[in-house]
């Protein structure tokens, strides 16, 4: 089995709607995504020959998927008011609304699909909300 990883960040603030602690409240995070990909075997023709995938095509993918988070406010839909959600619009403030508690499980797991969808051959994806503290998901 070749295995290859690669990660990136970004940096965002979240908040856990219904959570009794304090991360109920709005804060921030230094987000790190790792991600390994793997094959049996290596392609073997082609300009990829030699290869699970082009480094530079990983990269790029999981680089886009960071970059699309950076610098926003990540909520759960429906855990906002209208008008909060009417003065993030105003403010000009980026929201992102995701269809699960933005925990650092659920992003593993939400950026896993995203990635696979893409065609990608994603083992696992790991996603540290702290440089001590990550979630892992990956395929059984």
């Amino acid at each position: 089995m070749y295995i290859l990883k690669t990660s990136a960040a970004f940096d965002s603030a979240h908040f856990l709607s219904g959570y009794n602690g304090k991360c109920a409240n709005l804060h921030g995070h230094h987000w790190v995504i790792e991600v390994e990909v793997s094959a049996d075997s290596l392609q073997a023709s082609g300009e990829k020959r030699g290869m699970v995938i082009d480094f530079g095509d990983l990269k790029k993918a999981v680089r886009n998927l960071a970059d699309s988070f950076d610098h926003a406010t990540i909520c759960e839909s429906g855990t906002l008011r209208d008008a909060t959600i009417a003065a993030f619009q105003d403010e000009g403030f980026k929201l992102i609304e995701v269809p699960y508690r933005p925990t650092a499980e659920n992003f593993a797991k939400g950026f896993f699909e995203n990635l696979t969808a893409q065609g990608l051959p994603v083992r696992s994806v790991t996603v540290y909300e702290t440089p001590d503290n990550c979630a892992r998901y990956e395929v059984e």
